[in-house]
């Protein structure tokens, strides 16, 4: 049985991500692993990136459709950070070399203006708190190998978050029914994915009271300016050298990133 220390595990992930060398499933490696010391690890490498100079820009949330979290065995999303170093233009370039195996999924990106301070934070707490919505693209990767993932490992792997890709253009809430917001993914101008905002729990607003509402539990709060990625509008799609994509939002616009 291989000891677990929540700062080897996460120093692990960290040289996994630097070095573009997954890890075996940390659900293999340590079968007693709780989703609780998951969660710790996941801290853990948090606070290596902040002494490394990163900046905290916001969080993400991830296994918030009902197919992701039956694949997994849950009955509940999960959470990890957004940083600066993770901030990526829409329209901008990134090298596939920079990832294991990344993926690419349309989200609804909420800006904050206020602190959101959970318990018992509501939708309407959380619509009232926000400044607008935008056109985003999470690119996300896993540390783990081919993605052999389970609730433990996607949560100390930080969610399994790799990038934001954000449009410029935040629209304000009023007139906007976020659920009814359809998303169309294009790859390389063919269309490989389609959705809308109730596939995020019902409604991403949903997403992220939830998500205050947890990190209360950890005695951590949603800040004014950061922004909150509330899960995915459709399936993950792989990215390959030389793939462009663009998502088309009803409302909110387009966004695009491209690999070389």
């Amino acid at each position: 049985m291989v000891e677990l220390t929540v700062e080897g595990v996460a120093s692990a992930l960290h040289r996994a991500e630097q070095d573009r060398v997954p890890l075996a499933p940390l659900s293999e490696t340590y079968p007693s692993l709780t989703p609780t010391q998951s969660y710790a690890i996941q801290s853990v490498w948090l606070d290596l990136k902040l002494k490394a100079g990163r900046h905290l820009i916001g969080r993400k949330i991830g296994l918030t459709s009902r197919a992701m979290q039956e694949q997994l065995g849950v009955d509940e999303p999960d959470y990890g950070f957004l940083l600066d170093s993770m901030w990526v233009n829409s329209g901008g370039m990134l090298a596939s070399s920079e990832f294991i195996l990344p993926r690419v999924e349309p989200e609804i990106a909420f800006w904050l203006s206020e602190d959101l301070i959970g318990p018992g934070v509501t939708v309407e707490q959380v619509l009232a708190a926000t400044q607008g919505v935008c056109a985003s693209l999470e690119i996300v990767d896993s540390r783990i190998e081919n993605w052999r993932i389970k609730l433990t490992d996607t949560i100390a792997d930080n969610a399994s978050s790799a990038r934001i890709v954000a449009s410029q253009q935040v629209i304000p809430l009023q007139g906007l029914d976020l659920a009814r917001i359809e998303v169309t993914l294009m790859r390389n101008g063919e269309p490989v994915g389609s959705g809308n905002g109730a596939a995020v729990l019902g409604n991403p607003a949903t997403a992220v009271a939830w998500l205050a509402n947890k990190l209360a539990e950890f005695g951590v709060r949603l800040q004014k300016g950061q922004v909150i990625l509330p899960g995915a509008m459709c399936a993950s799609v792989f990215a390959a050298p030389g793939d462009t994509f663009q998502a088309v939002f009803t409302q909110l616009g387009e966004v695009s990133v491209s690999f070389h």
